[in-house]
């Protein structure tokens, strides 16, 4: 059974990853079509691919092995598919994982005034370059998805867990993270805004 599962494992990091879109193709910038219920064979296949994948490159050892970029957040578009469909995987100190889901038809329903920004700034596989700037963003926010069985679930979210569900949201809607970067001033924010360290 483990090869069973390195052999599954290896297929999708190679599928995946020589199947990230890169900035400029238009998926990108479309906006995904809603995720029909009950789930499509494929449709369960892209939302385990798109975890597994983050899995494997958030570990060293594969990461190395197979060249990956590490991520937190893998939308369909990024992998050429126009649905409504993201993988979030946020890890925190000492192996604790603070979010992990698949969101299908994920919307926001609410968020914070208050502005927030990773202090280093946000990265994106499809992007290659680095674009220096501020990300603004909402520190909080409240998501209406629905999971792998098509129950709607919410939940609330804030500080980099609310930042990555953010940026994998915006991929849904045709928005890039360097969109929001204010191109005159690109560290200009708010004072009052929360910087994620």
């Amino acid at each position: 059974m483990a090869s069973h599962a390195s052999d599954s494992m290896e297929g999708t990091v190679v599928y995946l990853m020589k199947d990230i879109t890169r900035d400029g193709a238009p998926v990108l910038r479309a906006h995904a079509a809603k995720v029909a219920f009950p789930l499509s064979a494929a449709d369960r296949q892209l939302a385990h691919d798109m975890m597994e994948y983050l899995v494997i490159s958030q570990d060293e050892e594969q990461n190395a092995q197979y060249h990956l970029r590490p991520g937190v957040g893998l939308a369909a578009p990024q992998v050429g598919v126009g649905e409504a469909m993201a993988a979030v995987l946020v890890p925190g100190p000492d192996n604790e994982i603070l979010f992990k889901e698949v969101l299908i038809n994920p919307v926001i329903i609410s968020h914070s005034v208050q502005p927030a920004a990773l202090a280093e700034g946000e990265g994106c596989l499809s992007v290659d370059e680095d674009v220096p700037g501020y990300v603004v963003r909402h520190d909080r926010i409240t998501i209406r998805y629905q999971n792998l069985d098509g129950e709607t679930k919410k939940v609330r979210l804030k500080n980099y867990p609310a930042i990555v569900c953010q940026h994998e949201i915006d991929h849904l809607n045709g928005i890039l993270f360097y969109d929001h970067i204010n191109k005159q001033k690109p560290y200009s924010i708010d004072p009052e805004a929360v910087i994620i360290e």
